[in-house]
């Protein structure tokens, strides 16, 4: 892990506490608050982020607001605290 991958994780963290329990984030959220003007770059290892935050059990990654396996999944998806 690099600086990068420990800030992103670090703000999802940041936007995830500023939140009430039940609410859920974007991985572009995350990217734009990190690089307002180039954040596309970062959704990839936004994504990488939280699935490494998955696999130590810290957050959920969703779907349709259903827990989806991170490894599999494809297309947009939310990042929030485990239920």
């Amino acid at each position: 892990m690099d600086a990068t991958d420990r800030a992103l994780e670090q703000r999802i963290d940041e936007l995830l506490a500023a939140r009430s329990r039940s609410s859920s984030i974007c991985p572009s959220e995350v990217a734009r608050s990190l690089e307002p003007d180039d954040w596309r770059p970062l959704m990839e290892p936004a994504r990488r982020a939280a699935r490494r935050m998955v696999a130590r059990g810290e957050v959920e990654i969703t779907q349709n607001g259903n827990v989806v396996d991170p490894s599999t999944a494809k297309g947009p998806i939310r990042i929030r605290r485990p239920r």
